[in-house]
């Protein structure tokens, strides 16, 4: 009872209350500023989950593998881009002119066939791109990496006696059955990601946030700003979700609870 009445007391209170100035938050909602700032953001998340994902199980293979090397290389990476905060890896990326002005290709340690402007190459796209795509495959591989020993050993031991390839036993029989430990996480992180985007209007790159900050610079409108940029993170967290849960019907088909 006491809840419902909290519920009510603040459902009022959004209505009532003059300073959240709802009609502003209507007139902006579909403003083209906002919706192009809202493309931005998906577009980072769909292109960071993409790098995420593919390069997080190169690295939980690594990760896996018998070569010391490789491993080693994997749990560097993964140590590295977990411990810096993604805030100062964005920076890092932002700035990367500051450290190397030019990029070449060629010879290692010999001469360079082609240099480039490090700001031409990496642009706030780019670095905002590199700062959430790289950061992003430390714990996809981890979640990756789970995934794969929660399969039971001893089917990676019959697909070897049947003369089935690592590679093919990996592809085959371990991959699918692990992806009922992977999605889940999985779309959590992408639910993630879309918020965690919004640290890159650090980089003045017009994602939803910093669209909504651009716009309140002008008419001091920051509170309806913010409310119409938190509306459709909801919106599309929410779409997010509801994948989500079907995906994660679907790779459970046939498994008991």
């Amino acid at each position: 009872m006491v809840v419902l009445v909290l519920a009510a007391m603040l459902v009022h209170s959004l209505i009532t209350n003059p300073r959240f100035e709802w009609p502003v938050v209507g007139q902006w909602f579909l403003s083209d500023r906002i919706l192009s700032g809202l493309v931005n953001t998906l577009e980072l998340t769909a292109i960071s989950m993409v790098i995420g994902i593919v390069l997080g199980a190169v690295l939980a293979i690594m990760r896996l593998s018998s070569n010391p090397i490789l491993s080693g290389i994997a749990w560097l990476y993964i140590w590295f881009f977990r411990g810096v905060p993604l805030f100062v890896q964005l920076l890092f990326w932002g700035f990367i002119s500051a450290l190397y002005p030019k990029l070449s290709i060629g010879v290692p340690f010999g001469p360079a066939f082609f240099t480039f402007s490090a700001n031409d190459i990496i642009t706030a796209f780019g670095a905002a791109i590199l700062g959430l795509g790289l950061n992003e495959a430390a714990y996809m591989a981890e979640i990756v990496r789970a995934g794969i020993q929660v399969v039971d050993h001893g089917q990676s031991e019959a697909a070897a006696a049947l003369g089935m390839s690592r590679t093919l036993t990996l592809r085959r029989i371990v991959l699918p059955q692990a992806m009922r430990a992977i999605v889940p996480p999985t779309g959590n992180q992408t639910i993630s990601m879309l918020k965690t985007s919004s640290l890159v209007s650090v980089l003045a790159f017009p994602e939803l946030l910093y669209a909504a900050q651009l716009i309140y610079s002008d008419n001091y409108k920051t509170i309806p700003l913010l409310i119409t940029a938190s509306i459709w993170y909801l919106i599309v967290t929410s779409v997010l979700t509801v994948g989500q849960f079907f995906l994660e019907r679907r790779f459970s088909a046939g498994s008991a609870r």
